[in-house]
């Protein structure tokens, strides 16, 4: 099975149109089409978003039967389905359950003849299921129960596509994890790296596909540390969920503060920080001072700098947030960031009351 890309997410919420109308308004996106009782989309109302080659589907229940009323029941807010673009996605179905995966929804083909969309569907982590998708024609409909607007997929916007996803796990289901993207999925390891804060610790691995398009982080925690932010997310989420989404942006001193005046609030980082930045990493071409303004971090590999930096939860629980990541050459994921995002995280999930029993 190759996956060839990641073909949207669809994001379960209390209110569709609220969420949708916000990541537009914050970040951009263009409100592409909509779904729900008028284009007999079912027990739910969805509003589909675009920007450049990220795809959000954002779909909230009408009736107490559809599946996202559950899963925000259980879970609030948070991505619900991670869909893979594939050559042949019956095939792909057959293929993963004959693997072991667990089956959600078998294969549904549907629209005209010429522009027809195969969708099926298979547990991936959790309550979070992929969606496998074949198109018969690329860059047509979404999906034939969706009334497109026609409005393109640029915008005003400047995040260019999914980089990659985090995933929180409970503790002792890493490895598990990792060993079902690669014996049913066909991804590969490509890292790891345990992280200490203080007295808490993490143990995260990477799962990529041969394309490179399907990145997941995958994280537990460490239950012989202290209680932390990964405790905390899978306490308030009730079990294995997406933390964050990535997004890649060519221009992230633009971006940043252009989603701050429109209301997008991001993590802050301690002066201390960007005091040390210049004899961490050596020249990156942009000026300590610009990044300690906006509050982006920065780190380097083998192939090049990285900046990146991560919104603060909106959500009730304090679960689902964003990152903005700028690869200048850097193919890793900012290990030497991880702390400061860590505290960053810890800072705000402080404020936010949770069972950890």
């Amino acid at each position: 099975m190759e996956i060839q890309s990641i073909d949207h997410i669809e994001l379960f919420v209390e209110d569709a149109e609220e969420t949708a109308l916000g990541l537009r308004d914050q970040f951009g996106f263009v409100v592409a089409g909509r779904g729900g009782a008028r284009t007999s989309l079912r027990g739910c109302e969805s509003v589909l978003l675009r920007q450049h080659d990220i795809t959000l589907l954002v779909t909230s229940a009408t009736s107490p039967d559809h599946r996202a009323a559950e899963y925000v029941g259980r879970h609030g807010d948070g991505v619900a389905v991670i869909a893979l673009r594939v050559g042949d996605a019956r095939a792909a179905f057959a293929d993963t359950v004959g693997r072991g995966a667990v089956p959600v929804a078998p294969p549904v083909t549907s629209g005209p003849a010429g522009a027809q969309v195969t969708f099926a569907s298979v547990i991936a982590f959790g309550d979070v299921e992929h969606r496998f998708v074949s198109r018969a024609r690329s860059g047509g409909p979404f999906a034939p129960r969706i009334e497109e607007t026609g409005a393109g997929r640029s915008g005003d916007g400047l995040l260019r596509e999914v980089d990659h996803l985090a995933v929180c796990t409970p503790a002792g289901t890493l490895d598990e994890t990792v060993y079902r993207y690669e014996d049913i999925f066909g991804l590969r390891y490509i890292f790891d790296e345990r992280i200490i804060v203080g007295s808490q610790a993490m143990n995260s691995k990477v799962v990529q596909s041969d394309s490179g398009r399907l990145t997941l982080t995958i994280i537990e925690p460490d239950v012989t540390r202290d209680p932390g932010q990964i405790d905390r997310f899978i306490a308030a989420h009730d079990g294995a969920g997406v933390q964050h989404i990535a997004f890649l942006t060519e221009d992230i001193l633009t971006a940043v503060p252009r989603s701050a005046v429109r209301g997008v609030r991001f993590l802050t980082t301690p002066p201390s920080y960007y005091e040390a930045l210049p004899a961490r990493l050596g020249p990156i071409g942009v000026p300590a001072a610009a990044l300690r303004e906006l509050n982006v971090l920065a780190d380097r590999d083998d192939s090049g700098i990285m900046l990146q930096i991560f919104t603060e939860s909106r959500h009730e629980k304090g679960t689902l947030f964003y990152e903005l990541i700028d690869r200048r050459g850097a193919r890793t994921f900012g290990s030497n960031n991880i702390h400061a995002l860590y505290e960053a995280v810890q800072r705000q999930q402080d404020t936010i009351p949770t069972r950890l029993d």
